[in-house]
């Protein structure tokens, strides 16, 4: 088996570079690379080795409480004695107030090492940029410091049995008690719903105070203890068993007049849980992103060892010496740093504030290409093995597993599909792709004088998806089309930045590949 290696590299050459991040006013890359450097040395010595254990063992229910597998507990106080889990929290409330592209760094060698563990820690994050947008100054002096000292975690209620996309349909009940709120009913699908490693937890829940569709939901803080240090009325009903991320708790939660309190304004729940969903989506696009990387590796090292047949003169060569095993390695790569510089540009367009247009019309395209990237690199990656990709052993398998989620979870990818046509396309969104794919036409039209060619084509479609009768029918391929146009663009950045990379013949060499590529059209 290949141990873990983080592919820290390619990361910083992506998100400094190639995303952008070096203009954004608090992002220090050299900051960035120590940090960097410093997760990734914790995440290969005590995230990766718990990985393959941890799958096997799974989680437990015991006396109505999950327990973790053998290791976490220890793994997540030493994450917490070193501070990552408040390294984007304000210093005032006891984090180290660094910027949202140290955590994309973390975050995806953290997905690499151990995806189950960094899905249990990583919705902590996005609750307390939930709280700083739309919680008290009360609650975010009481709530947010445990956070950021890994005293607790958070968790993600929005799910159940009848409401899974469609949150009209949720029937979880709030209402009034006292100073505060009684939360009633059920939610599944709860990532980390219980567990074992931190003190707290506290559950972000979306819940009905009316019967006014989705304008009736408001968004509730919901701890797991009662301020006198009693447990409150959260009780876990089931841990889910699932294909994949077995030492990730999912679990059922029964709400039985449970203590909350309410963030935000009442009926306006969904507005402030979309702060937490959108700063998931990005992170599942790196989870993705994370897995395709971890197939490159593992495929690449073993195509290097592994000898197998013979080339024109008789003499031995290993895998990597065959141009169908060299294709779908490439592929693999390729996957991993495109999906990369994707979600990058999605994050770092979110940081920046100034185009909040382009970064609505990004982050779907981030969610959905990433995670298919994923899916793609991790079945490639097992292709290359032959039968040792099918075996535990290689881990490939397991990556295969774990990552097939991604593209469920956080909406699943048809539906960003979807809203790609149907909310984005019509609106001022668009335009702002547009704008941004023809400011890179002018840019890099030495690096790629085709790309106007390839903007004018996605320019057509678009406006032929804008007059279809049924835009929802053209969905997928359209989704296609817009992923292909912008890594045309990305790959453009990628090739002009080579020399950047510490292997700028390997960027050029992929981004001559890439961009040789027809690009994708819909049919008539």
């Amino acid at each position: 088996m290949k141990p873990f290696t983080a592919p820290l590299d390619d990361i910083l050459f992506c998100l400094t570079h190639v995303a952008g991040a070096a203009d954004l006013p608090d992002f220090d890359a050299d900051l960035a690379a120590e940090i960097g450097g410093h997760f990734a040395a914790f995440a290969e010595e005590q995230l990766a080795p718990l990985n393959e254990p941890g799958d096997s063992q799974g989680c437990r229910l015991v006396e109505g409480r999950v327990r973790m597998p053998d290791g976490f507990r220890e793994a997540y106080a030493a994450y917490a004695e070193q501070g990552w889990p408040g390294l984007t929290i304000p210093e005032a409330l006891g984090g180290q107030g660094l910027d949202a592209g140290v955590l994309a760094i973390t975050s995806e060698i953290f997905t690499g090492a151990n995806h189950s563990l960094q899905m249990v820690t990583s919705l902590a994050a996005g609750a307390a940029r939930t709280l700083l947008a739309f919680g008290t100054e009360d609650q975010q002096a009481r709530v947010i410091p445990q956070f950021a000292s890994g005293e607790a975690l958070a968790t993600m209620c929005l799910t159940e049995p009848d409401a899974g996309s469609d949150l009209s349909r949720i029937r979880c009940r709030a209402v009034q008690a006292g100073d505060g709120w009684s939360i009633s009913g059920e939610k599944i699908f709860i990532s980390g719903g219980d567990q074992d490693m931190s003190e707290k937890i506290h559950h972000l829940v979306l819940a009905r105070t009316s019967d006014d569709g989705v304008k009736g939901l408001s968004l509730f803080l919901c701890p797991c203890t009662r301020v006198d240090g009693s447990r409150n009325a959260v009780t876990v009903t089931r841990i889910e068993e699932k294909m994949g991320l077995h030492a990730s708790p999912t679990c059922q939660l029964a709400f039985d007049g449970a203590v909350a309190e309410l963030v935000g304004r009442e009926g306006e729940g969904l507005k402030a849980m979309f702060t937490m969903m959108n700063h998931a989506r990005v992170d599942v696009a790196l989870q993705g992103v994370a897995h395709a990387a971890r197939a490159a590796d593992i495929a690449s090292t073993y195509a290097a060892e592994r000898k197998q047949g013979r080339d024109a003169a008789g003499k031995s060569v290993t895998l990597d010496g065959h141009a169908d095993v060299r294709r779908m390695l490439d592929e693999i790569d390729a996957l991993a740093l495109g999906g990369r510089a994707i979600a990058h540009l999605a994050l770092v367009t979110v940081e920046a504030g100034e185009n909040r247009a382009l970064a609505e019309f990004l982050t779907p395209i981030a969610k959905a290409y990433c995670t298919q990237a994923g899916m793609q690199a991790t079945e490639l990656g097992m292709q290359v093995l032959g039968g040792y990709g099918y075996l535990k052993e290689y881990v490939l398998e397991q990556c295969y597993r774990d990552v097939r989620i991604t593209a469920i979870y956080e909406g699943a990818n048809a539906i960003h599909e979807r809203a790609l046509v149907t909310r984005l396309l019509p609106g001022k969104e668009s335009e702002a792709f547009e704008a941004f794919l023809r400011a890179e036409c002018l840019r890099n039209d030495k690096i790629y004088p085709q790309l106007g060619e390839v903007v004018d084509n996605w320019c057509r479609v678009r406006d032929r998806v804008l007059q279809s009768e049924d835009p929802t029918a053209l969905a997928h391929d359209f989704m296609k089309l817009t992923s292909k146009t912008l890594l045309k663009v990305l790959w453009a950045r990628m090739a002009e930045k080579a020399d950047l990379h510490p292997d700028p013949e390997r960027i050029r060499r992929l981004a001559g590949k890439v961009l040789e590529r027809p690009e994708l059209a819909l049919s008539a």
